[in-house]
């Protein structure tokens, strides 16, 4: 039952790093847009794809919490406990971002709207930046299983770094994917150039920072770089094959297609880090078994998922089919 529990655990870790990395992403293109002029039909573009569905997208993220609270009580206390300075400062990014962007799109005075759409902008690097961090701190054993451990050594390292920078770029590249399906969606010719460029510098990038990573993981998550060269190899694989796949069908002009298959990459990276961790929920030294609570508190854990799924997900999907086709375009405020 433990196993399940952090299965599902992991399936809410995959849903938020697709549906709120690419919300992360369009953020990183609204800051590098450039002045008022120059940036303003990027900024539109993201402000229109994710207007509707931003609030949504970040749902994932309390799922994941509630359940490693209620399932992994050990574990997230150690978590809480040693990572409390990057973790507070993603979740200040959350709230300064989310504030930035409401606001924002509300505000009349330009001096006022310059000022929220930099909050915005900035948190939507700032937070994916911690958060990798976090997983890095994780998974190089730094979150000692009682908890309380140092501050400031548990996240300030290479794997950490390596997790900050390749979450925001992993983010980016995913936003810029999904960009050029809006694009195509808004018969936009430009915008569709724009971010098909950008695209494939990110694509680009992600890979040299993956290639690099392997490395600085040998030095310093050896079981980490030994399991993902071995047992969880094959998902590392599919994630190049889905990523190549997904820069193939941009040029291809099939936005939809490249959207999954970029999604299916980043899966399939998160998936790989999964198999390459278990058995442990922290490091090598705290199992899944050893953290999880009572099966009792499992089995509840695992009748609200299903009583979840069955009541949230259509809901979700209806709205995410609502906004593709166009529909939620003339409600939004």
């Amino acid at each position: 039952m433990p196993d399940a529990v952090a299965l599902v655990l992991w399936v809410g870790v995959v849903l938020y790093a697709m549906f709120g990395g690419a919300d992360f992403g369009a953020g990183f293109w609204d800051l590098i847009a450039g002045g008022a002029e120059r940036g303003r039909r990027p900024r539109a573009l993201v402000d229109a794809a994710i207007g509707a569905v931003w609030e949504a997208n970040h749902v994932w993220l309390i799922f994941c919490l509630v359940v490693l609270w209620t399932g992994f009580p050990e574990a997230f206390a150690s978590l809480m406990t040693t990572l409390y300075v990057p973790l507070t400062i993603a979740a200040l990014g959350i709230v300064v971002r989310g504030s930035g962007f409401a606001f924002g799109r509300v505000s009349t005075r330009l001096n006022v709207k310059r000022v929220y759409g930099a909050s915005f902008a900035i948190s939507s690097v700032i937070t994916p930046f911690f958060l990798g961090a976090v997983a890095g701190a994780i998974a190089s054993g730094r979150v000692p299983t009682e908890g309380r451990g140092d501050p400031w050594d548990s996240w300030l390292t290479s794997t950490s770094m390596l997790g900050g920078v390749l979450a925001v770029v992993v983010c980016a590249y995913l936003a810029a994917v999904f960009l050029v399906h809006e694009a195509h969606r808004r018969d936009d010719a430009d915008m569709i150039r724009y971010f098909r460029l950008r695209a494939i510098v990110m694509a680009v990038v992600a890979g040299a920072i993956a290639i690099a990573g392997i490395w600085i993981l040998e030095d310093d998550a050896p079981r980490l770089h030994d399991r993902l060269l071995g047992e969880a190899l094959p998902l590392v694989v599919i994630s190049t094959l889905l990523g190549l796949a997904a820069l193939a069908t941009i040029f291809r002009d099939l936005p939809r297609i490249a959207r999954v298959c970029a999604a299916g990459a980043v899966a399939a990276v998160i998936g790989g880090w999964g198999v390459a961790q278990y058995p442990y929920m922290l490091g090598t030294h705290l199992t899944i078994d050893q953290a999880a609570a009572p099966n009792a508190t499992l089995a509840w854990v695992l009748a609200v998922f299903v009583l979840a799924a069955l009541i949230c997900i259509p809901s979700l999907v209806f709205l995410y089919v609502l906004d593709q086709r166009g529909t939620l375009d003339s409600v939004e405020t």
